[in-house]
């Protein structure tokens, strides 16, 4: 009797850190990374994070790191990172700002899953409608979604949506998700501004908003976090 394959568990998870600054003002990073122990993903995208933080939490972690710079700030290069502690294969940074605006962008990592490769993209996207309908087109568009994909694909990151508009319906349209889940302000959240969203190979085990006492305070945002697992394919010879 032949066994049937197991399907590749996935947890991955997104927090915008605001700098390491909690709601009491304090910048501590081992708060932070008490947080994302505590959340235990596999892929955490990261937005809001100066260079030498996120190699520090990966340091802390265990993870690797990905660093995409957007602009220099007074506390050195800043923008977004990813931590895994999926063997990881590759990585690009992209460019989403628009006109005038602040300086916006994301980080896709390639990383191995099962046989194959995961493709995350971890964004954050800008404060104004327009910007958000400009960048979130962009992220699907065959120059940066699409480009030299093998394996599913998860969307994630603080994408500042307050209400339901452009960005939703595309990537909605473009992959799958669970319904928004409130993550700010992190005290008494009443917007869903942090998402995730994944191919439609991969099935959706759960997605929850990591809630203790610890991260009510680390941060402005509370992690989202998705549970996911891919499909195990059957040996044809089997």
């Amino acid at each position: 009797m032949t066994t049937a394959p197991a399907p590749i568990p996935l947890t991955v998870a997104s927090y915008n850190i605001h700098k390491c600054q909690g709601l009491d003002r304090r910048v501590d990073l081992d708060r932070i990374a008490a947080v994302l122990t505590e959340v235990n993903a596999d892929v955490v995208g990261v937005q809001e994070v100066f260079r030498p933080q996120a190699e520090a939490l990966a340091t802390k972690l265990g993870m690797e790191v990905v660093m995409g710079v957007t602009h220099e700030r007074a506390g050195g290069p800043y923008g977004n990172a990813v931590l895994t502690r999926l063997g990881l294969k590759g990585s690009h940074i992209f460019d989403l700002t628009r006109r005038a605006r602040e300086p916006r962008g994301g980080v896709r990592v390639d990383v191995t899953l099962g046989d194959g490769i995961l493709h995350l993209f971890n964004v954050h996207f800008g404060l104004r409608v327009w910007e958000r309908a400009e960048q979130v087109a962009l992220l699907v568009s065959l120059h940066v979604l699409g480009e030299h994909v093998r394996g599913p694909r998860v969307v994630l990151g603080d994408l500042n949506e307050w209400f339901p508009g452009p960005v939703g319906r595309l990537l909605r349209r473009e992959l799958s998700g669970a319904r928004l889940r409130r993550t700010h302000p992190a005290v008494m959240p009443l917007f869903g501004l942090d998402r995730i969203y994944w191919d439609r190979a991969l099935e959706g085990e759960g997605v929850h908003v990591h809630r203790t006492r610890l991260s009510r305070v680390a941060s402005d945002h509370l992690p989202i976090v998705a549970r996911l697992r891919l499909p195990a394919v059957p040996n044809p010879a089997s």
